[in-house]
């Protein structure tokens, strides 16, 4: 896809972060954007700002996680602008509320949270969208927001990784079958490293039912707290997200699958591949 103008982009966790530099962008290039977000008065702001600036905007305020919320956000798509030539699966939460470092010790409240944003989000946002781009019978394209943290091994984010891993074989097998069905839609997969958001801040969007109880918080262990710190200073240095969006752009112009944004973690990357084609255990932070 290389010509954007007038055609209409549906954006996921639209309201901060990566999805509002993308919304951004989209609107730069002319098009009509639907923002889709769980954090209403961000949602509302956003929509507001943007059509201050003269972009044509629709916010749906929609739980990713929720079928029936997608179904929505699809119709009112729809009814406001009669067809969607760009999805962007990239609402995402991290670990933030997570009481716990390890994968035994989360609790089922931590894995339907983080389960039902980042992958069961990306899962309904394909099922939803993806018949209605094929009727269409034009060109449309699909982005699913994953990380590198779906690309690689560690002993940290256990849930997370889970949920960008799949993220990255959904789409990749999405990508296989349509193009096996020539149909005119293409996916990419944005894998960046760290970005400067408020996903540290997931948590202030953790529905009160997925809640943990106050009794689970444990104490992480010394240098599990120092990672998880670095972590968070990394974040806060990382690269500005109107830079993904910029990145993400040039992709889907040269129908490039793999979106990789961040080149000092492709050593990381490599040291995976290379774990597996020669039979070693994984490794990593």
């Amino acid at each position: 896809m290389r010509e954007f103008r007038d055609r209409v982009a549906v954006v996921t966790g639209a309201a901060s972060g990566i999805g509002r530099a993308i919304a951004e962008r989209c609107c730069a290039e002319g098009m009509k954007v639907v923002l889709a977000d769980v954090e209403l008065p961000a949602l509302l702001q956003a929509e507001r700002e943007l059509r201050d600036r003269g972009a044509t905007v629709l916010a749906v305020h929609t739980d990713v996680s929720q079928l029936g919320d997608v179904e929505a956000l699809a119709r009112k798509t729809l009814d406001a602008f009669a067809a969607v030539h760009l999805l962007w699966n990239n609402a995402g939460v991290g670990n933030a509320g997570v009481g716990a470092s390890t994968s035994w010790e989360t609790t089922q409240a931590d894995w339907e949270w983080l389960l039902g944003v980042n992958l069961w989000g990306v899962i309904h946002g394909i099922r939803v969208f993806v018949p209605i781009l094929l009727e269409q019978q034009t060109e449309a394209y699909i982005v699913n927001t994953a990380s590198t943290a779906g690309l690689v091994a560690g002993a940290t984010l256990p849930i997370y990784r889970v949920t960008k891993h799949a993220v990255v074989a959904l789409s990749e097998t999405l990508h296989c079958e349509l193009a096996e069905l020539r149909a005119p839609v293409k996916v990419s997969v944005l894998c960046p490293g760290f970005v400067k958001t408020r996903i540290s801040e997931s948590a202030r969007n953790r529905p009160a039912r997925l809640q943990n109880p106050s009794t689970h918080m444990k104490q992480l262990r010394p240098e599990v707290e120092a990672r998880q710190q670095r972590y968070l200073e990394m974040a806060a240095a990382g690269m500005p997200p109107e830079e993904v969006a910029a990145h993400v752009f040039a992709g889907i112009r040269d129908e490039q699958f793999y979106i990789l944004t961040h080149p000092d973690r492709d050593h990381e990357i490599r040291a995976r591949m290379e774990n597996i084609l020669n039979r070693r255990n994984p490794s990593g932070a």
